[in-house]
């Protein structure tokens, strides 16, 4: 993606950080790295627990939001993964998930989204990790991709680059 963005559209600015485990700090890592930019063409993409987040910085700024098989309730889902974890990006990464962060995600959790056109979901039936009808309920009135098959790292993400990209008008 990253590539694609920089290599086509050099004038977009392309930021990408490692959050931290704690959904508070890395909400106010986020919400502090894009305070300065404009909101307008301003646009968000997450996959998983990074979809959770794009929907919390889309419903904070107004901007766009692309979610990949998001995380719609994170809190009840991480709760039983409390102790050391494996980054899901690099395995050979370990962190520690603490209890706090369930309560953490709880705050954080955004009600129904306010400009259901400002979000495009891409949801795979196949997902091993998350049901599809809870993510694509979680979005009524978005634009939605629904999958058959799939999986949860969508394998097959270069296939939908395009939509993604057009949807946020690049």
């Amino acid at each position: 993606m990253e590539a694609r963005v920089r290599g086509r559209h050099p004038g977009v600015a392309w930021w990408c950080p490692q959050l931290p485990p704690s959904p508070r700090a890395a909400m106010a890592l986020v919400l502090d790295g894009i305070a300065a930019w404009p909101r307008e063409g301003m646009g968000v993409i997450g996959s998983s627990l990074g979809g959770f987040y794009a929907s919390c910085v889309a419903e904070a700024t107004g901007c766009r939001a692309v979610l990949l098989n998001p995380a719609v309730h994170p809190a009840r889902d991480l709760a039983r993964h409390i102790g050391e974890q494996a980054a899901w990006h690099a395995p050979g990464e370990r962190f520690f998930f603490e209890p706090r962060f369930v309560d953490e995600l709880r705050v954080l959790e955004p009600g129904p989204p306010a400009r259901p056109a400002n979000y495009f979901a891409v949801v795979a039936k196949g997902d091993e990790v998350l049901d599809w009808r809870e993510m694509t309920g979680r979005y009524p009135g978005a634009r939605i991709k629904l999958l058959e098959g799939g999986d949860h790292a969508l394998s097959d993400f270069p296939d939908h680059i395009d939509d993604v990209l057009g949807f946020l008008g690049l």
